[in-house]
């Protein structure tokens, strides 16, 4: 009989502790002057109306202008694969407006209505400026006919030159191969349901956040198995694990070997423009991070219950085994 008091007891105290439990545009520096890129190709009227649109959407009037042409490609964009001749064409055309903060922001701005921007997306452009070293910027892109908009990423690197800013030739190589290897990803995934490249640019965001931080802003060399779990851990949180095969995986690993090596962690405010940039494409999709918030939490929550009603069941098979022993 006390043997039944105790197990009672045990059953009673058991079930008391389980029940128990935006692209937002920023004010400009002053202090720098923004610059209009315009690519080479374009003819007299596409140019005046290329300017016309960018300064417009900016706000602003009487910028600095630069061609951007074939040899300008081959200086920022051929190190990284590709191969751009000083005789290639350049349309698209970008304005850089430096801000005191804000973060990066990027708007592809439609010429006479259209966007003729065919391949990089706004954030794709967001984390290349972000690898390459750029920090707090308004970039408007646009382009008279429809192209990659190489041209205009390569004008924003020039512009930053003509202010004096030159930026980190291994960052802008590390840059590049984002572009390529994320546009390249979103391409393959376009047609797949709970893909958007809104998650991806906002896992690789964050991707590079978690590296800043487990690096110590890159004092310490992160191995690949190391970048490996910061890769799987973003992929989760922006439910596309199931998404991104194991191939495309490994792109993103190699891609952040890049970054690392090209010392892109060791610059001042790396980690807080990424933030901000993720924080800013998570602003930019309210409903579509709400809908995954939302959907994560109830799979953390089925899962979590789980693990309490094994937790039950174990304690309570365990228990009476030991009672039903004793009785034996």
């Amino acid at each position: 009989m006390k043997k039944l008091f105790c197990f009672a007891g045990a059953l009673a105290l058991a079930v008391g502790v389980f029940a128990g439990r935006t692209a937002t545009v920023k004010a400009a520096d002053t202090t720098w002057q923004p610059v209009a890129t315009l690519g080479v190709s374009l003819t007299d009227a596409q140019r005046s109306g290329t300017l016309s649109t960018l300064e417009k959407a900016a706000g602003l009037s009487s910028p600095t202008t630069l061609t951007v042409n074939g040899s300008t490609l081959v200086k920022y964009l051929n190190p990284s694969g590709s191969t751009f001749t000083a005789n290639s064409g350049v349309w698209s055309s970008a304005l850089v407006q430096k801000t005191s903060t804000g973060g990066i922001n990027v708007t592809i701005v439609p010429y006479d209505g259209k966007n003729n921007i065919t391949t990089i997306t706004e954030d794709q452009y967001r984390n290349a400026a972000v690898t390459a070293g750029v920090t707090n910027a308004n970039l408007f892109i646009t382009s008279a006919t429809p192209i990659d908009g190489s041209g205009a990423l390569a004008g924003v690197y020039a512009a930053f030159a003509e202010n004096g800013e030159t930026l980190d030739a291994s960052q802008i190589n590390a840059a590049q191969d984002e572009v390529d290897t994320l546009s390249k990803i979103t391409d393959a995934n376009k047609d797949k349901d709970g893909y958007s490249d809104k998650l991806l640019n906002n896992a690789v965001a964050g991707m590079k956040s978690d590296m800043a931080s487990q690096s110590n802003s890159g004092s310490q060399t992160l191995s690949q198995n190391q970048i490996g779990n910061i890769v799987d851990s973003q992929l989760e949180k922006n439910n596309l694990g199931t998404i991104i095969n194991n191939n495309q995986r490994t792109q993103i690993i190699n891609l952040l070997v890049t970054i690392q090596k090209s010392g892109a962690l060791q610059s001042s405010g790396f980690k807080q423009q990424a933030e901000k940039l993720a924080d800013s494409i998570q602003d930019s999709a309210k409903s579509l991070f709400s809908d995954l918030k939302t959907k994560l939490n109830s799979e953390d929550t089925r899962n979590f219950l789980q693990k309490i009603w094994d937790a039950i069941v174990d304690f309570f098979t365990s228990l009476w085994n030991w009672v039903v022993a004793q009785f034996n």
